[in-house]
């Protein structure tokens, strides 16, 4: 199955259930299919081939989901980038690298996107979907789904003078479906490739794990550019044919509060700050939402991308009265590694592999350790992606000799088969010959009362 399967059997089965919900708008399914496959004709038509990438700097909103499943729909690849990276020569150096055909982004990000396509001395065409005069040859992405406009971001021919219908591609499950770029810490970032079949697969064991069904209501609030929010949020609900409400923005929480209650969201995800502010501020939060019988929705609430503190975890659960079920994975598994059921957790621990994938740790020389000991978290699974683009090296050295991705984290195996991470390896510092680990120091600080958050650096 590739990502057009997934919304195809969808859109086909259950087209008048609601895909999308906005502050301000509400898409159906058929819709959805039917905006999908207007972009997909208008890319076509633009010159957007297989193999193409076009970048997508967006807030989250029907525009984004539009835009990516366009462009895969053609054997194309998006390329979503995190909208906080407004530096030109940051920008500049992901579009040259992946050779980006246009970006598809909004106004208020533009000022950066231009800067970068002039450093970039090479066409680029942008489409902005808000805003109407932004000259220097940007297109409102609208028009350009309508066949309207001029310029180099404008379709190649006129709709009446096309074929009505995009080339019908179907991608394979190892084809290129996006490539995500990694905040390096050193150096640039590197692009991480992702297979239709990486994503559509842990989309499907993330539902397996979590029992998420039709009938849920998803909210959306993390960004779309993050696998976490993608694949965790975008892809479940669609497979699923749940409800997605999507909030543009994470904060202020005020507006995606009220959103809950109001559609009667029953899973969410958020990272751990979130539930930490959640967890100080539950007492007016729940008067808010007492109206809409916010607690008698409510399943679960996910957390990832971050280490949650057990003493976040327990006040959050009591202040809210909602279980938080912790996971552990990285942009280049999807991202999904593990998790905690919602009816089997283990607190501290980042919960059980998913479906299809294996985990094991590991030695400096690869050796395989037994359970209780720690050491590099590696996983191997189909939803590993197929490398960094561009970086063959970089890809080889990412992988042990039987094919396990090395995740860079160090953690322990217990024996239940519960992972538990202890932190980045390259943040471990040895005291006296001993491993101290910098997110353990954190943990301590932080449950301090007038500790509001830490940070180890050295």
């Amino acid at each position: 199955m590739n990502l057009n399967d997934l919304l195809d059997q969808t859109a086909a089965r259950a087209p008048q259930r609601v895909a999308l919900v906005t502050a301000t708008s509400s898409w159906t399914f058929a819709r959805l299919h039917q905006e999908v496959q207007r972009a997909a004709e208008a890319f076509a038509h633009c010159g957007i081939r297989k193999g193409d990438c076009v970048a997508l700097v967006l807030r989250n909103g029907p525009e984004f989901v539009t835009a990516y499943f366009g462009l895969v729909r053609l054997g194309a690849v998006a390329v979503p980038i995190n909208f906080l990276v407004q530096k030109a020569e940051e920008l500049r150096y992901m579009l040259a690298d992946c050779q980006a055909k246009g970006v598809v982004t909004q106004k208020e990000f533009l000022k950066g996107i231009l800067a970068a396509r002039t450093l970039l001395k090479a066409p680029l065409r942008i489409w902005a979907t808000d805003t109407e005069n932004a000259g220097q040859d940007v297109l409102q992405f609208d028009k350009f789904l309508a066949g309207e406009g001029s310029g180099p971001a404008a379709r190649a021919t006129a709709p009446g003078d096309a074929p009505s219908q995009a080339p019908h591609i179907s991608p394979s499950s190892k084809d290129v479906a996006a490539i995500l770029y990694t905040s390096g810490t050193t150096g640039f970032p590197k692009g991480v490739m992702l297979s239709h079949g990486n994503l559509v697969s842990n989309c499907e064991s993330s539902i397996e794990a979590l029992r998420l069904r039709e009938q849920d209501v998803i909210l959306t609030i993390l960004p779309m550019f993050h696998t976490f929010a993608w694949t965790g949020c975008v892809l479940v609900a669609l497979r699923l044919g749940a409800k997605n409400v999507v909030s543009n923005s994470i904060a202020p929480a005020g507006p995606w509060i009220k959103m809950m209650g109001r559609h009667g969201v029953t899973v969410f995800a958020a990272v751990p700050q979130v539930y930490a502010v959640l967890a100080k501020e539950a007492r007016g939060i729940k008067r808010l939402l007492l109206k809409y019988w916010f607690f008698r929705r409510v399943r679960f609430g996910a957390s990832g991308a971050a280490p949650l503190s057990p003493d976040t975890a327990r006040a959050f659960e009591a202040a809210m009265g909602i279980p938080i079920v912790e996971g552990y994975g990285l942009t280049e598994t999807s991202p999904v590694i593990s998790i905690n059921r919602p009816l089997q957790r283990k607190l501290g621990s980042v919960g059980l592999p998913i479906q299809d994938v294996q985990v094991k740790i590991i030695r400096e020389d690869e050796t395989t350790l037994p359970p209780g000991q720690e050491g590099e978290i590696c996983a191997r699974g189909p939803n590993v992606m197929l490398g960094y683009h561009g970086h063959p090296e970089a890809t080889r050295d990412t992988f042990t000799r039987d094919g396990f991705l090395k995740t860079g984290d160090i953690g322990l195996l217990d024996e239940e088969g519960f992972l538990f991470v202890r932190d980045r390896k390259k943040d471990m510092i040895i005291v006296k010959g001993l491993k101290v680990f910098s997110a353990q120091v954190e943990l301590v600080l932080n449950s301090h009362p007038q500790v509001e958050e830490s940070a180890i650096v050295g």
